[in-house]
């Protein structure tokens, strides 16, 4: 599990209790459960009953009360009804004129009886309990029969049928022995339990795939290395959470468990094909995505069906290709498009292109620029030297669907086109996706014959034009260039403000976006020059709806913001849907490159402790002395740039908040880095810049340290962690600072300034907000000016420690 667990670790996230009117935990023979009892675990987070599901109809005509009736387990402290399993999902909704019942059996088994008929039963073998069993819900939300002389003898639980949810303490895995699979398979679609094409399991080699219609596999998590899968390194923050995995000569399985059981959180196989984590946020009242897998839609087999495009970078990700249309809209707003996708609005006439009589009804190819080509490619047989060839090879084939020609040759497919995946067009002249042609009915473009003319026309209208802006580009570029290039070095040695920059003109500046210097969630940075002078960074924001915001966000900050420790914006870019920020570059990177990489050269401490000191002054100038409170929202060492002489700049405001004078506290969605996010802003509530104080500190012990403060390993003692913070909060409090220094620095350090410096950051990293410093405090700190107490241990931190040692011994 990857560190942002962190959401729900942090979560002081409690609803209140619902009433119940069956309060017991068990059943025994002769005991029932209809209507709107329930049975409700021993400590109250759990649930069973039976449950209405919507939109599910299993008697046509309408008729009875209880269509729509599950038996399930849902979460019993959170006010929007969950269901985490149900009884029957792979069959009809339980329906009937008269409430069904849930008991047990004569048998000893778990049944439901609806109109005297049984209608789901556990099926177990309960002979060597001689038929007297019992059956109780746990607080893990397992649902358990077992015999009634003896507790450990479980004779049949839900945790050995999961649906599409896997709940902390449940496994997944294989009965090597009986071949028995405990797998996760998604929905039908939003509201039908019915089971879906996605599913997720492991197997006998140890790696959990995911799978659609469990034989097309689209994601691994890579090979279980003693810690964690390799292909989820995330999984490291063990003083969070903990995991276990078996693969013996029995079985292969694995399991998590959250280490703080106050937490609601859940992990599911979404219809999506997406795997989530969701913890239950209070103050909005319902669940928050913490993290998904794979973390791109577009990556998971036939996420849009047959005939469609994706693209990850604008919502909705799913769209139909020219000439189709979707297949079944109902199925697309229950996101059921796997196997529907898009259908032809016209059918192919596949007429010979041989025949005279029929060129003008021909089939044509529609070219899709920019794209990743579909799944399951067929290669031309003999030799194809062009893509004209690669064309009527497929015209010629009445099952071909479309062709691509390129390095790889000729490829073409036949039937549905799944998996193709839209880049967006500006990355097309700089190589990324290839160009798909889609056979459509020569109907779609209007005959060939009633357009030839018009063709004719419009080529030599075109030809006239093109060859006047030529001459009218070739006049015009020089003198363009030159008074570009000197328009913007004034004005950003002027200081006269933002240069609006044109598409172009940074697309030459950056050699068409060749050197890629980092990336983001919203998009890349690119290094750039500038009349071969100024040395620029170009940040190119991807995704129509976040580019926007993002856009807004950081111009309306750092734009209009100058200090030594904020990175400097030069201008921007606002064409169309081109969005483009311009900035001072900064040749020694960001800090994280400096200090987590074992490659990079030791910053020496002095350097360390001026790099705190500016980040510090950066932030109070931010909160403390604009016009308008700024909260940066996520302030990390990749978000801490260095210049040539290590000095640091803030950047990345694409998260920020403004708030006028007036106000003190703003209400945001929880967003930022997990590791570096304040308790108060994960658990919902307006947030202060003292949000940005606490992820200050959380920075602050990795400078000492030169280590990421995830990570967490047991001690060789066996009862002790390794989690940074900790280890700083109990030798501070031991008098022992020099313990936990970076030991690169080989003890050359000046120890009141890591005294100093770690008493800071412990109250900057304190549960409740009023009692974290300013930031202009912090400055006075650590510029000697004024005196620090010992912080004591924040809270979570003690939490942490507790749960921690107990998982090391």
């Amino acid at each position: 599990m990857p560190l942002p667990v962190l959401l729900a670790l942090l979560c002081a996230l409690h609803a209140p209790v619902s009433s119940a009117s069956t309060v017991t935990y068990s059943l025994s023979p002769g005991q029932s459960i209809a209507g709107d009892d329930k049975l409700v675990s021993s400590g109250g987070k759990f649930a069973l009953g039976f449950i209405q599901i919507p939109g599910i109809d299993s008697n046509p005509s309408g008729s009875g009360g209880n269509n729509n009736t599950q038996l399930g387990i849902w979460f019993n402290l959170v006010p929007k009804l969950t269901p985490v399993w149900v009884a029957n999902s792979g069959g009809s909704p339980v329906a009937g004129a008269r409430s069904p019942e849930l008991t047990i059996s004569g048998d000893g088994n778990l049944v439901i009886v609806d109109r005297g008929n049984v209608a789901w039963s556990t099926r177990a073998d309960v002979t060597a309990s001689n038929n007297r069993t019992v059956f109780l819900l746990l607080d893990t939300g397992n649902l358990v029969l077992r015999s009634a002389s003896n507790a450990s003898d479980v004779l049949w639980q839900s945790f050995d049928h999961p649906t599409d949810i896997l709940l902390p303490g449940a496994t997944i895995g294989l009965d090597k022995v009986t071949g028995r699979s405990r797998r996760l398979v998604s929905r039908k679609n939003r509201i039908d339990q019915a089971p879906g094409l996605y599913s997720m399991e492991l197997g006998r080699s140890g790696v959990v795939r995911m799978l659609w219609d469990s034989s097309v596999p689209y994601w691994s998590s890579g090979e279980w290395n003693g810690e964690y899968f390799s292909s989820v390194p995330g999984m490291t923050a063990r003083h969070l959470f903990g995991f276990t995995f078996v693969n013996d000569d029995r079985e292969v399985s694995f399991a998590y468990h959250l280490l703080d059981e106050t937490i609601t959180m859940y992990s599911f196989l979404d219809v999506s094909g997406q795997r989530k984590v969701l913890a239950w946020h209070q103050a909005t009242q319902n669940w928050a995505t913490v993290y998904t897998h794979p973390t791109a839609q577009c990556e998971v087999h036939a996420a849009c069906g047959p005939f469609t495009v994706c693209g990850d970078y604008a919502p909705p990700p799913c769209s139909c290709m020219k000439g189709f249309s979707v297949d079944s809209p109902d199925d697309w707003d229950l996101d059921d498009r796997s196997t529907s996708g898009c259908r032809r609005n016209t059918p192919l006439n596949c007429a010979s292109i041989s025949n005279s009589t029929m060129v003008g009804l021909a089939d044509i190819f529609y070219a899709m620029p920019a794209v990743r080509l579909p799944y399951n490619p067929h290669s031309a047989v003999g030799r194809v030297t062009s893509a004209g060839e690669c064309e009527q090879l497929c015209l010629s084939n009445c099952s071909c669907t479309a062709y691509s020609f390129g390095t790889g040759g000729c490829s073409m497919w036949h039937g549905g086109l799944l998996n193709v995946e839209q880049h967006q067009i500006d990355d097309a002249s700089s190589g990324d996706g290839e160009i798909l042609y889609v056979r459509l009915a020569a109907k779609e473009f209007g005959t060939r014959k009633n357009n030839t003319v018009v063709i004719i026309l419009g080529a030599i209208a075109a030809s006239l034009t093109a060859l006047g802006i030529l001459v009218l580009t070739v006049v015009l570029r020089r003198t363009r260039r030159n008074k570009w290039y000197s328009r913007t070095l004034d004005n950003i040695h002027g200081g006269s403000g933002l240069v609006s920059f044109r598409y172009s003109d940074l697309r030459r500046a950056t050699r068409n976006f060749s050197e890629k210097i980092g990336a983001g969630g919203f998009g890349s940075v690119f290094k750039g020059s500038l009349n071969d002078s100024t040395t620029i960074a170009v940040k190119r924001l991807y995704g129509c709806y976040q580019q926007e915001k993002q856009f807004r966000a950081e111009v309306s900050s750092i734009g209009i913001l100058h200090h030594t420790n904020l990175v400097k914006m030069v201008g921007f870019c606002c064409e169309g849907d081109k969005k483009l920020l311009v900035y001072e570059h900064m040749p020694n990177s960001s800090l994280d490159a400096h200090l987590f990489r074992s490659s990079a050269e030791t910053l020496n401490w002095r350097t360390r402790y001026q790099i705190a000191l500016g980040v510090a002054r950066g932030l109070a100038y931010l909160h403390e002395s604009c016009l308008d409170y700024i909260i940066h929202c996520d302030i990390k060492p990749q978000n801490i740039l260095l210049d040539a002489l290590f000095v640091p700049k803030i950047a990345d405001f694409g998260m920020a908040k403004l708030l006028t004078r007036d106000f003190s506290r703003v209400v945001t969605t929880t967003r930022g880095t997990f590791g570096y996010l304040a308790p108060e802003w994960i658990s919902g509530v307006a947030i202060t810049p003292k949000v940005d104080v606490y992820g200050y500190g959380m920075v602050l012990l990795e400078i000492i340290s030169g280590r990421m403060n995830a990570n967490g390993e047991c001690g060789s003692s066996g009862d002790d962690i390794v989690y940074f913070p900790i280890q700083v909060a109990r030798k501070l409090l031991e008098g022992n600072v020099m313990s936990f220094v970076d030991d690169r620095l080989n003890g050359d350090v000046i120890v009141d300034e890591v005294e100093r410096a770690c008493k800071v950051a412990c109250w900057c990293i304190q549960d409740r907000e009023f009692e974290r410093p300013t930031m202009g405090k912090v400055v006075q700190i650590l510029e000697g000016l004024v005196q620090v107490d010992t912080p004591p241990m924040p809270k979570l931190l003690e939490v942490i420690a507790g749960r921690s040692n107990s998982a090391c011994t």
